[in-house]
């Protein structure tokens, strides 16, 4: 190997190890980006990084990868509003009546507060359920950057599955806008439901993660609740992770999204059929994205 592509390799590397330190010191500093122009200048910021020393062909490639992102994030935005141009108003009782249906006749986000819940008392499981629903900004990103740095053929794989969870979403979000419970309760439609998402942060003295939330609230779709994408793509990180493991791996890892939705609906923000149905669209997502994959051009695309 010629020395000046070791020496390219060495910088490349360092850059990014510079990258990553601040990185880290952005989220102590000011909280996780859930914005969706901070998270795409972050990732561009990764993909210019891993482009030191690269031929101008990578770069391009590179910008347009790093553009598909764009266009995927945006169309998420997009629905943000758009039920309501189209007048499209915001349903507050089916998904309630399903859950009711599932649990023969109780609501399970109330069971689940009166039980646990304790308003002064912040327990060991609001922590860990913090933690579990802030990780729903960082797992299944995280693919979206270090396979793109890594290899591009996997990359595309996982990009094809997480676009398409995201398209069927989107696309639900905006013909059936749904509440979420504690968006339900203040509506009168169901018993008192408090949203205590960011409780455990604060017990952890991790005010910048709660600032996080609050931003995360001010950016995101409030009604679009069907599929949750929390519990979704915590399903989609679980499948890829454990895709090529041993099976007691997969059994573990299996365990985060139960976890997830379990967290969600303790803390208001989904209800149970949000969940399942989340877990479909990565599902039906996983099998189009594989089905596709398997046709002979593009396996001989991916070969090469």
């Amino acid at each position: 190997m010629p020395m000046s592509e070791i020496s390219l390799g060495s910088i490349r590397r360092v850059v990014v190890c510079t990258y990553v330190g601040v990185f880290l010191w952005s989220i102590f500093a000011f909280g996780i980006p859930v914005d969706r122009i901070a998270v795409l200048l972050w990732m561009m910021g990764a993909f210019a990084a891993s482009s030191v020393g690269r031929s101008r062909a990578e770069v391009k490639q590179m910008v347009r990868d790093w553009l598909i992102l764009v266009a995927m994030y945006m169309a998420y935005d997009y629905s943000r509003g758009t039920a309501d141009q189209w007048g499209i108003g915001v349903n507050y009782t089916l998904l309630r009546d399903i859950d009711r249906f599932l649990t023969f006749g109780h609501d399970p986000v109330i069971v689940m507060q009166k039980h646990f819940y304790i308003r002064n008392d912040v327990k060991w499981y609001d922590v860990v359920g913090a933690i579990l629903y802030m990780t729903h900004f960082v797992v299944p990103v995280l693919p979206l950057v270090l396979l793109r740095m890594r290899n591009r053929g996997v990359w595309i794989q996982y990009v094809r599955r997480f676009s398409l969870t995201i398209g069927i979403a989107v696309f639900c979000f905006i013909v059936f806008p749904a509440a979420p419970p504690w968006m339900i309760s203040e509506k009168g439609y169901l018993g008192s439901v408090s949203r205590i998402t960011g409780r455990g942060w604060w017990e952890l003295h991790l005010k910048t993660v709660s600032k996080t939330l609050d931003r995360g609230a001010a950016v995101l779709n409030p009604v679009a609740a069907m599929p949750s994408l929390h519990a979704g793509l915590s399903l989609l990180a679980a499948l890829w992770l454990a895709r090529n493991a041993r099976r007691w791996v997969r059994i573990v890892v299996l365990l985060y999204p139960a976890a997830m939705l379990t967290a969600l609906v303790y803390f208001g923000e989904h209800f149970i059929i949000d969940g399942l149905m989340g877990w479909l669209v990565v599902l039906i997502a996983w099998k189009a994205s594989a089905w596709w994959e398997q046709r002979p051009t593009q396996k001989s695309q991916l070969s090469n």
